[in-house]
């Protein structure tokens, strides 16, 4: 998988073919309480970099990363970081609308943010559905797995999943870079098996995926 992240669109190739090419553009959320580095992971994958000095995150903010995915499909990612504070809850129907996937975050080293995650997955199923009504694709990230052992064992974690019906789920550390990158190319390869399913033809059913023709812009945060 090419990647535009830190050298811009790197797809040079004949006019022919960039008019066969699909550009995508997804929003992912990327949800779970305060504290378990949403904004870490969310910077680590849109700038390459980790600080531990973030601010919090008032409702939401969002970081765009472009890349190729592959020679015919160039995709735009939105990455919805979503406040983990319960006073900012009345607002995630808003941010949620559009969505294709979702990243639900959990500190390892906080197992009342493991417990939170059965919250934010019923918040999110209920406010956002695909076109036929299945929730939309969703990974699990265990975050902070470089400070030490987990205070959550992996069967608990692989139990939770199949109960939730989330896809799967990864041993993250914004810290060190671990399976970030994995985890949401796992998310984006979803997506784009909807778009290939007649069923949620993004043209005509799925509202919560655009496709564009415009040249899409090098990624940002705002």
């Amino acid at each position: 998988m090419m990647d535009s992240r830190y050298n811009g669109d790197r797809y040079n190739g004949s006019p022919a073919k960039q008019q066969e090419r699909r550009d995508l553009v997804f929003k992912f959320l990327v949800i779970g309480d305060y504290g378990v580095g949403k904004t870490s992971i969310v910077r680590r994958y849109t700038e390459g970099k980790f600080s531990s000095n973030y601010k919090l995150t008032v409702g939401a903010d969002f970081c765009v990363r472009s890349l190729m995915w592959d020679a015919k499909t160039r995709v735009s990612l939105q990455l919805w970081d979503i406040a983990g504070h319960e006073r900012f809850s009345y607002m995630t129907r808003v941010y949620y609308k559009y969505a294709i996937g979702c990243a639900v975050v959990f500190d390892v080293t906080r197992y009342s943010s493991f417990n939170s995650v059965n919250r934010w997955v019923t918040d999110l199923n209920d406010k956002v559905i695909l076109d036929d009504g299945r929730p939309i694709p969703t990974v699990l990230f265990a975050n902070k797995s470089d400070i030490g052992d987990s205070c959550v064992s992996d069967e608990a974690i692989n139990k939770l999943c199949k109960e939730l019906g989330i896809l799967c789920w990864f041993k993250t550390s914004a810290k060190s870079d671990t399976n970030i990158e994995e985890g949401l190319s796992r998310l984006v390869q979803e997506a784009i098996n909807l778009t290939k399913s007649d069923e949620h033809s993004p043209l005509e059913k799925a509202d919560s995926l655009v496709l564009t023709e415009q040249p899409l812009e090098k990624e940002k945060c705002c």
